[in-house]
């Protein structure tokens, strides 16, 4: 039967006891399922649906938006497609509708391909993939990017994942975010500055109830082997690691997000290597020559134990 995602590659791995078990799909190389001895530690959704609000797909070659799908190279204005159209912003990259192909494949990791071709305002060729392997605490996700053109290109990587963590009621979990800065959005969500958390509302370092929050965010100045936690009540917690690339981070609460046969409150916690609209303020944005790899990773990880045991 077709889904609209495409073929669904099934992972599985035993560690111990524990059992391990992550859904990736064909469209978007997206994370649709992952679960530890049968504890979800994402929202997943059924087969037959696209995914809601961009759960688990990839993000390349940019991140969030660019805003009105409008950039400029060596002085010459590039115009992408508008794919927020309601908000006038090209969004989330290239990939989010492209069909993967399978690179490589075992029992507990596949190795997913895809081409970005040059097109409206994005006159680069980029060879991508994206690995996806089942760890004993969770799952590891790595990323290449490699510009086959004849310029440099301008790259940016992101994921967009909403946690959770079982049966807990998201809005009873406690979001721990260690980020310095907060990304001063406008209207439309675009980035319009940059500032300290501290004192302010958009300070989560030291933790904050989901369900006291409404958030569509980006934060910087994350710490380089910080990662940001979902702690339950009994002290479990579900946390998303990076390497230091993922400088950056979008958190989205969406409360009527499809989940459990009805809709309820989900978060998504994305990594990013550059924060929106980065074609244009140029943080953290990554020119990649002729030639050039880059490899970054980041990961889901699950703790049966309370935090500190």
């Amino acid at each position: 039967m077709s889904t609209p995602t495409g073929e669904q590659f099934e992972l599985e791995a035993a560690s111990g006891s524990r059992r391990s078990r992550a859904i990736i799909t064909e469209v978007a190389a997206g994370l649709r399922a992952l679960s530890i001895d049968g504890i979800d530690l994402v929202e997943t959704y059924p087969g037959s649906a696209v995914p809601p609000y961009g759960s688990g797909i990839v993000l390349v070659p940019w991140p969030n938006r660019v805003e009105d799908g409008v950039w400029l190279h060596h002085g010459e204005k590039q115009q992408l497609d508008l794919t927020e159209p309601e908000r006038h912003n090209a969004i989330h990259g290239l990939l989010r509708q492209a069909a993967y192909r399978v690179a490589s494949r075992s029992a507990q990791a596949i190795t997913l391909a895809a081409t970005v071709f040059p097109q409206h305002g994005y006159p680069f060729q980029l060879d991508t993939t994206v690995r996806y392997e089942l760890v004993a605490d969770g799952l590891k996700v790595t990323h290449e990017i490699w510009n086959v053109g004849e310029n440099a290109a301008p790259v940016a990587v992101g994921a967009h994942p909403y946690l959770r963590l079982g049966d807990v009621p998201t809005e009873d979990l406690v979001l721990t975010l260690p980020a310095g800065t907060h990304l001063k959005a406008d209207d439309r969500n675009n980035v319009r500055s940059e500032h300290p958390v501290d004192g302010t509302e958009f300070d989560l370092r030291n933790g904050v109830r989901v369900g006291d929050v409404l958030l569509d965010d980006g934060f910087g100045d994350v710490g380089a082997d910080a990662a940001h936690r979902l702690t339950a009540p009994d002290g479990r917690y579900v946390e998303l690691w990076r390497d230091a690339d993922f400088a950056f981070v979008q958190v989205f609460t969406k409360p009527d997000f499809p989940k459990d046969g009805g809709f309820g409150l989900a978060i998504a916690v994305e990594p990013m290597t550059a924060p929106g609209n980065a074609f244009n303020n140029g943080s953290g944005l990554r020119w990649l020559q002729p030639g050039e790899r880059w490899t970054l990773s980041w990961g889901i990880r699950y703790s049966g134990q309370p935090a500190g045991e």
